[in-house]
C-alpha cells in the first residue's frame, strides 16, 4: 500500500495529501492505462478508498528527508482611459454563463540582478476554472507582448461556440499600459482594465500562479539568450499539460468576517480542466474535446519530461555546477520513482545553485596584533571570563577596544575552548598532565 501511494505521490509532483486525494482516480486510471501502474484489486480498492488524513499519514515518513523602487512616470492619459478593477469588482461569475476574464502579468528571470537583457515570462490565468498558460519573452516590448497573447490564445480551449474571451486585467507596468495593446483589445472587443497602483491584491490570482507555477518549476535564477528561450518554451509545454489536466487546486468559495478572524471556506480541490467539464455553461462538444485530449496525456511522462527539461535549463545556465539532462527513458524514470523521494536533487523544481564556501573576511580582525597575548593569558589562566580579558585588553590599549568588542571575543574564547575539548578527549597524550603543563595552546595562527 505505501509503495502505491508513493509512485502516485511522485507522479503527482508530490502533492499534499488533500490534493492527491482529489486527483487519485483519474491518476490511478491514467497510470495503469498506459502501463505505469499495476496494482492488486484489493490494493487498487483501498489506494482509492484512502482519506487525504491517511495519505498524509502515510507519506510523513519520506516528506521530512526528501530599498524603495524608482517608480516610472507614465501617460496619465493612457491610464485614465482604462478602467480599475479592485479584488471587491472580481464576482464569481453566474452558472448559466461562462465569462473568460485572463490576469496576465510578467515574471522577470534575472536571478538577483537587473543588469542586462533577460528573458521574462507571460503568465495568463483564467479567473473561473484557473486555467494557466505561459510563454517566454526574450525581451521585456510591448509587440512581443502581443505576440505572446497571440500564443496563449492559441493554446486555450475557450474559443468555441460563444466561449470568448471577455476580459484582460493586467497590472500598472509600462509594457501592458500602452497603445499597442490597447488597440488589440478594442480591435477584439475586450474589455482591458488594470489594477490599482502598489496593490498586488487586485490580481491575487496571478500572483498566486506565478509562485504555484512559474517560480515552482522554473525557479528564481537568471535565464537569457534565445537557447535559454527555447528551452523554457519547452518546458512551458509540458507544465501547461500537467498543471491544467492533473494538478488539482483550491478554489477560494467565500470569505466570512468575525470580529478580528477571517474565515475562509474553499472549494473541494479540482484541476482547470474538471472546472470546466463540471460548468453547466461549457458546451458538450469542448467537453468531449476535454475529455478525448486528457485521456491522451500520460502524467508520468509529462512529469518525466518537465524534469528533463527543468535540467537542460539549469545546464543552459550554468553547465559547470548544475546537471545535464539525464536522457533516461521514461521506464528508466518510472523504474526509479518510488526512491526519487530519497534523493532531494531529484525533484529538479526544487534544485538550489551551489554556493563555494566562504574563505573570506568581510571585516577587520579587531583582535590582529594581540591575540597572541589573549592566548597566553588563557595559558596562564584557562578558566578567566571574556569580560576579564576584554579589561586587560583595555587598560593596554585604551583607543582601541571598548565594551562592543565583547561578544566577539567571548565567540573566540568559547571556540578556543571547544577545540581545546576535543584535543583533551580525542588525544591520549593529556593524561596525567597538569595545567601548567603548558599544554593548553592554541593551535592556530596568532
Amino acid at each position: 500500500m505505501r509503495e502505491a501511494v508513493i509512485l502516485v505521490w511522485e507522479a503527482a509532483d508530490r502533492s499534499c495529501g488533500k490534493r492527491l486525494k482529489a486527483a487519485l482516480p483519474q491518476l490511478v486510471e491514467s497510470m495503469e492505462r498506459h502501463g505505469h501502474l499495476n496494482l492488486d484489486p484489493r490494493v487498487r480498492q483501498r489506494l482509492l478508498a484512502a482519506s487525504a488524513a491517511t495519505l498524509d499519514r502515510l507519506l510523513q515518513p519520506i516528506r521530512t528527508p526528501a530599498a524603495h523602487r524608482l517608480r516610472r512616470r507614465r501617460q496619465q492619459s493612457l491610464g485614465r482611459n482604462i478602467p480599475v478593477r479592485t479584488f471587491a469588482d472580481w464576482n464569481g461569475p453566474s452558472l448559466g454563463h461562462l465569462e473568460i476574464d485572463l490576469e496576465i502579468d510578467l515574471v522577470v528571470h534575472h536571478g538577483g540582478s537587473l543588469w542586462g537583457s533577460m528573458i521574462h515570462s507571460l503568465v495568463a490565468t483564467d479567473i473561473c476554472p484557473g486555467w494557466t498558460e505561459a510563454v517566454p519573452l526574450l525581451a521585456r516590448e510591448q509587440s512581443l507582448v502581443v505576440a505572446g497573447l497571440e500564443a496563449i490564445g492559441r493554446q486555450l480551449p475557450f474559443p468555441v461556440k460563444g466561449i470568448d474571451i471577455k476580459g484582460i486585467d493586467s497590472d500598472n507596468d509600462s509594457v501592458f499600459i500602452n497603445e499597442t495593446l490597447i488597440k488589440y483589445c478594442a480591435e477584439r472587443g475586450i474589455e482591458f482594465t488594470r489594477s490599482r497602483p502598489y496593490h498586488k491584491n487586485d490580481q491575487a490570482w496571478i500572483e498566486q500562479k506565478n509562485g504555484a507555477v512559474v517560480r515552482h518549476f522554473v525557479g528564481h535564477d537568471r535565464y537569457s539568450g534565445a537557447v535559454a528561450g527555447q528551452t523554457m518554451a519547452h518546458l512551458y509545454g509540458a507544465v501547461r499539460q500537467y498543471v491544467n489536466y492533473f494538478q488539482p487546486s483550491f478554489k477560494l468559495v467565500e470569505k466570512t468576517r468575525h470580529g478580528s478572524k477571517v474565515v475562509k471556506r474553499y472549494s473541494p480541490p479540482a484541476t482547470p480542466c474538471d472546472r470546466l467539464m463540471q460548468h453547466d455553461a461549457v458546451s458538450a462538444e469542448l467537453k468531449a474535446a476535454l475529455r478525448e485530449y486528457r485521456v491522451k496525456l500520460d502524467p508520468v511522462a509529462l512529469l518525466h519530461a518537465i524534469r528533463e527539461a527543468r535540467s537542460a535549463l539549469a545546464a543552459v545556465t550554468c553547465p559547470e555546477i548544475r546537471p545535464t539532462p539525464s536522457g533516461e527513458s521514461l521506464e528508466q524514470f518510472l523504474a526509479k520513482s518510488p526512491d526519487l523521494w530519497r534523493q532531494d536533487a531529484a525533484h529538479t523544481s526544487r534544485e538550489r545553485r551551489v554556493q563555494p564556501p566562504r574563505t573570506w573576511r568581510t571585516r577587520p580582525d579587531p583582535f590582529e596584533g594581540v591575540w597572541c597575548d589573549v592566548l597566553g593569558w588563557l595559558q596562564e589562566d584557562p578558566d578567566t571570563k571574556a569580560i576579564t580579558l576584554l579589561n586587560r585588553l583595555k587598560s593596554a590599549h585604551p583607543d582601541r577596544f571598548s565594551d562592543t568588542h565583547l561578544r566577539t571575543l567571548q565567540r573566540r574564547v568559547q571556540q578556543w575552548r571547544g577545540i581545546m575539548s576535543k584535543e583533551l578527549v580525542l588525544s591520549q597524550r593529556w593524561k596525567g598532565r597538569d595545567r601548567s603543563d603548558g599544554v593548553w595552546f592554541w593551535r592556530g595562527r596568532c
